[in-house]
């Protein structure tokens, strides 16, 4: 394994990277993204990422949030982790998907319509499983929290049916 990425899964499992990352890494990510019209998501060096439009749990108003995404090769579909840097609460992002599953998300370069289930089970353990493999530091953020990090699967929809 490369000695960055070695050095960036022990950075990110520290407590000053959960306190400081949530305000830094999604504001530049999401100016970046804009700016290169979705071409550019500096987050995604490390990790394979996308940015989320999902509809407001409460207000109905599209969210723009970049994300860390573990891409499922063999459905086409992406899981999305739902760790806020290990802080106590649930991301956002995570209740406007529970009340609002359509979604679309930028995924590089462009723009794909989005169906969310949140994972529950068997399949939950084994994507958990799969996304520990994928990014050990989400281990951590578990064991500092209370709650169950939810884990959600995204899947292509196809937009004329939905309509």
């Amino acid at each position: 394994m490369r000695t960055g990425i070695r050095m960036v899964r022990k950075i990110s499992s520290t407590r000053a990277f959960t306190r400081l990352a949530p305000h830094v890494i999604p504001a530049l990510d999401r100016a970046v993204h804009r700016i290169t019209r979705g071409k550019v998501l500096p987050s995604a060096r490390m990790l394979p990422g996308l940015v989320l439009t999902a509809r407001g749990a409460r207000t109905g108003l599209p969210r723009r949030t970049p994300l860390a995404c573990m891409p499922e090769e063999a459905t086409g579909g992406w899981i999305l982790v739902g760790s806020n840097f290990g802080r106590p609460g649930h991301p956002a992002w995570t209740g406007n998907l529970l009340a609002h599953p359509e979604a679309e998300i930028s995924w590089r370069g462009g723009d794909v319509p989005v169906r969310a289930e949140l994972l529950t089970g068997e399949e939950r353990a084994a994507a958990w499983g799969a996304a520990l493999a994928f990014w050990p530091p989400y281990a951590t953020y578990q064991a500092r929290i209370d709650r169950e990090i939810r884990l959600f699967r995204l899947t292509r929809r196809n937009t004329e049916a939905d309509d």
